[in-house]
C-alpha cells in the first residue's frame, strides 16, 4: 500500500476557493484542507489585530499593523491556492459551493473594515467634541480673571476653535464653533456689559484682531461686533479720565480719533475737552485758583498733544488749547492773590511777576506788580503781608531815601502805598564794618562832604515797610525798616552796607 493517498488532479477552481476562504482572515481555507498550523496562525493574526484595533479610537490602527496583517492575508491566500490546487477539500463536496462560500465570507473583513471606519469616525467626533468642551471650559475659567492674566487662555481657546473650523470643517464640533464664538466674544468683552469702560478697552482691541486668524464665514457679523463698543469704551474712559484730572485720557481720545475718526463718539471729543476747559477756567474764581491754573496749564499741554495727531478735529482742539493757555495766564492773578493771603509770599511774588510778563494788556497788571512788591517786602518783614497791597499812590508826607553804599540799590516799600525805585551807587561811599552801628554817635548818610544819591517820595500816614537791597547782589541780606508816618514830620531813610567775613548787609 502507498504511504499516502495519491494527489488529486490539479483543480484551479478549488485552489481559488481555498485562497478566497483564507482572505477572510479566519483561515477557513486551511480548515477545509486540514492544515491546522497555518489556520491557527491566521486566527492568531486576526486576534492580535482585533486586540490592537479595539476599542476604536480617534488614532485608528497603527499603519505598521495594517501592513503586516495585509501581507499575512496575501501570503495565506497565495499559499492556500497552491495547497488547494491538488488537495481535496474535506467539505463541501462540490467545488462551486466552496467558491461561493469564499466569496461570501470576504464580507467579513470588508464589513469589519467598514464598521471599524465608522467606529473610528465616531471616536474622532467624540475627541473633537471633547477638545471643544475643554476650550469652552478654558474660556469660562478665564472669565473670572483680569484680562492681562486671562489673555493666554483666550488665545489658546481661540486656537482650538480655529483648528476645528479650518481642519475639521465637516465635524459636529466645527458646526458648533459659530455659536461658541458668540459666547467667546461676550465673555471676553464682559467688562463692557458691566459699563467698566476703561477695563473694556484692551479686551475689545483684542477681539478686533480675531478676524486676522479666524475664517470670516465662521464670524459673520462678529467680525465688526467690537468696533462700536470699542469706540464707546475709548470715549467713556477718556471722558472719565478728563473729568478726574488723569493723564491717560489723551491716549484714549487719541486712539478713538485715529481708529474711528468718523464715528459719533469721535465727534464728541472736542465738546468734552471744551467743557473741561470751561470748568477749569470757571474754577479760577473759586476756592482753589492755583489748582485751577495748574489744571489749565496741564490741559493746554495735553490738548496740544492730542491735536497733533487728531486729523479733522485738530482745529477745534487747537482753539480749546489756546483758550486754556489764555485762561491759565489770566488766572495767575487770582492764584497770586490767594498765595499772598495764605502767607506764601515767595510763591506769590513769582506768580505775580509771571502774570505781569504773560499778560501785558491785562487790567490787573498794575495791581499784580504792586502785590509782587508787597510779597517781596513781606519775605523780610512778615508784618507787611497782613494787608493786600492796593493800587493807591501819593500822600502828604515826604520821605527821602538816601544811598550811603557803593552799590546800586533797589528800594521797596509797602503799606498804604506800595512801590519801588532804584538809587545809583554812592561813588565815594564804602561798606561799613559790621561793628560800626555799635559805635556811639555813628550815623550813616551824615557826611556833609558826600553827595548821596537820593529820592523823595510822598506817602500817606500809617505804617510803611521799607526794604533796601543791592540791585546786582542776590546773595546780600536786605536791609529793612518799619516807619510809622504822621503828618507834621519829614522822614529820611538811609540805605547803607555793612560787611563782615563772607556776608553783606
Amino acid at each position: 500500500m502507498p504511504s499516502a493517498p495519491p494527489p488529486a488532479p490539479a483543480d484551479p477552481l478549488r485552489a481559488t476557493a481555498v485562497a478566497l476562504l483564507n482572505l477572510s482572515g479566519l483561515g477557513l481555507g486551511y480548515l477545509l484542507l486540514r492544515r491546522w498550523i497555518p489556520m491557527a496562525a491566521c486566527l492568531a493574526a486576526t486576534v492580535v489585530l482585533l486586540v490592537v484595533a479595539l476599542p476604536a479610537d480617534a488614532d485608528g490602527v497603527p499603519g505598521t499593523a495594517l501592513v503586516l496583517y495585509a501581507v499575512l492575508l496575501l501570503l495565506a491566500a497565495v499559499h492556500g491556492w497552491f495547497a488547494g490546487l491538488r488537495t481535496r477539500l474535506v467539505w463541501p463536496g462540490q467545488r462551486p459551493v466552496a467558491l461561493v462560500l469564499g466569496v461570501v465570507l470576504l464580507a467579513v473583513p470588508v464589513g469589519g473594515a467598514l464598521w471599524y471606519d465608522s467606529a473610528r469616525h465616531e471616536a474622532v467626533e467624540r475627541a473633537l467634541l471633547a477638545r471643544l468642551d475643554r476650550a469652552d471650559r478654558q474660556v469660562d475659567a478665564a472669565s473670572g480673571q483680569d484680562f492681562g492674566t486671562a489673555r493666554s487662555g483666550y488665545r489658546n481657546a481661540l486656537a482650538v476653535y480655529r483648528d476645528l473650523a479650518v481642519h475639521h470643517a465637516g465635524s459636529r464640533a466645527a458646526a458648533q464653533v459659530p455659536d461658541r464664538l458668540k459666547t467667546y466674544y461676550t465673555t471676553v468683552a464682559a467688562a463692557y456689559s458691566h459699563r467698566d469702560y476703561c477695563a473694556a478697552v484692551e479686551p475689545l482691541q483684542f477681539l478686533r484682531t480675531v478676524p486676522d486668524s479666524m475664517p470670516k464665514d465662521q464670524l459673520g457679523t462678529l467680525a465688526h461686533w467690537p468696533d462700536d463698543r470699542l469706540a464707546t469704551s475709548l470715549y467713556e474712559c477718556g471722558a472719565q479720565g478728563l473729568s478726574t484730572g488723569g493723564t491717560d485720557w489723551v491716549d484714549r481720545f487719541g486712539d478713538l480719533l485715529s481708529t474711528f475718526p468718523d464715528s459719533g463718539q469721535a465727534a464728541k471729543v472736542v465738546p468734552a475737552v471744551d467743557a473741561a476747559e470751561k470748568k477749569a477756567a470757571k474754577a479760577v474764581s473759586g476756592k482753589d485758583p492755583c489748582g485751577a491754573v495748574k489744571q489749565l496749564g496741564t490741559l493746554n499741554t495735553q490738548i496740544t498733544q492730542l491735536s497733533n495727531g487728531s486729523g479733522a478735529e485738530a482745529d477745534g482742539l487747537g482753539k480749546v488749547a489756546g483758550r486754556a493757555e489764555r485762561s491759565g495766564n489770566a488766572g495767575e492773578y487770582q492764584c497770586g492773590v490767594q498765595q499772598y493771603r495764605d502767607g506764601d509770599y515767595a510763591q506769590a511774588q513769582e506768580t505775580m511777576q509771571q502774570f505781569v510778563s504773560d499778560n501785558p494788556h491785562d487790567g490787573n497788571r498794575d495791581h499784580a506788580r504792586k502785590i509782587a512788591i508787597g510779597a517781596e517786602v513781606a519775605q523780610t518783614l512778615p508784618a507787611a503781608g497782613k494787608k493786600l497791597p492796593t493800587t493807591a499812590s501819593g500822600g502828604g508826607i515826604s520821605v527821602t531815601v538816601k544811598n550811603d553804599s557803593p552799590d546800586d540799590i533797589t528800594v521797596l516799600y509797602t503799606g498804604p502805598v506800595t512801590g519801588s525805585f532804584t538809587l545809583k551807587a554812592c561813588g565815594s561811599c564804602k561798606a561799613y564794618s559790621f561793628a560800626s552801628p555799635l559805635i556811639s554817635g555813628w550815623e550813616p548818610c551824615s557826611d556833609s562832604g558826600k553827595n548821596y544819591p537820593q529820592r523823595t517820595i510822598s506817602l500817606p500816614p500809617g505804617t510803611t515797610y521799607f526794604v533796601h537791597k543791592p540791585k546786582n547782589d542776590s546773595t546780600a541780606t536786605p536791609g529793612s525798616d518799619t516807619a510809622k508816618l504822621r503828618y507834621g514830620y519829614i522822614y529820611t531813610e538811609c540805605a547803607y552796607t555793612t560787611q563782615t567775613l563772607g556776608s553783606t548787609y
